[in-house]
């Protein structure tokens, strides 16, 4: 289970990077990317197939960032969540938040294996807001 101070200690990050970000407002790609800004967070897309979003640009990759955020939110399947931990773990990324859905077991247990800070039991929408 994810701890308060856990929480609260990826919330206090600065820079974030949500993979799986989106225009379609339906989907938490689009819902996180959209809180994190207005609260006033610096964020970026990743999402291979836009080029935008939100009228920001989007990036394919984390590595294709101009900088390194602090945490990567992951709003992708878990098939995608594998190979995003693997680019966090070589860039020195080392907070990751899995929403419900991206949290699988082989993408937690990735994670843990690469040494990563990882929330995988709370909804980040829902933390933020506490």
């Amino acid at each position: 289970m994810d701890s308060q101070a856990q929480i609260k200690g990826m919330l206090d990050q600065k820079v974030w990077a949500v993979v799986g970000a989106t225009d379609n407002e339906d989907k938490f790609g689009h819902k996180i990317y959209k809180m994190l800004k207005k609260a006033g967070y610096r964020v970026f897309p990743i999402n291979p197939g836009l080029q935008t979003v939100m009228g920001d640009e989007c990036y394919p990759s984390l590595t294709a960032l101009p900088e390194k955020p602090d945490a990567v939110n992951f709003v992708v399947p878990p098939k995608v969540g594998e190979k995003i931990v693997a680019e966090c773990a070589v860039l020195g990324i080392k907070n990751i938040w899995l929403q419900p859905g991206a949290n699988s077991d082989n993408v937690v247990n990735a994670a843990k294996k690469a040494d990563l800070n990882v929330i995988c039991q709370s909804c980040i929408l829902v933390e933020a807001r506490k």
